[in-house]
C-alpha cells in the first residue's frame, strides 16, 4: 500500500488515502504514550507531518509505516483518485 494523502485531524486521527483509492481513518491516540510519540500530544507537532509514500513521519522523528496503518486503520470509502497511468 502506498499513501497518497495524509491529513491530520483535531482528534489525533489521520485521514489517509491510498494508491488504490481507499480512504479511511487511522487513530494515533494509542501511540501517544510511547516515548517517540509523546511530542505529538501537542497538536502543533501532530500537524507537522511528512508523507513518504510508504511511511509517514513527524518532525520529532516519530513515524508509522504504511503496513502499520493498513493493519490498524478504519477504511471508510473508495475515493476518486486520478492516476497518470490510467491515461493512454
Amino acid at each position: 500500500m502506498k499513501i497518497l494523502s495524509v491529513t491530520p485531524r483535531k482528534d489525533h486521527q489521520l485521514e489517509v488515502i491510498t494508491d488504490d483509492g481507499t480512504c479511511g481513518l487511522f487513530d494515533v491516540r494509542p501511540y501517544l504514550n510511547a516515548e517517540a510519540f509523546t511530542p505529538l500530544q501537542e497538536m502543533t507537532a501532530f500537524c507537522h507531518i511528512y508523507n513518504g509514500g510508504y511511511f509517514i513521519e513527524w518532525d520529532c522523528g516519530a513515524d508509522l509505516s504504511a503496513d502499520t496503518i493498513a493493519a490498524h486503520w478504519q477504511p471508510r470509502c473508495v475515493a476518486a483518485v486520478w492516476r497518470s497511468d490510467w491515461v493512454r
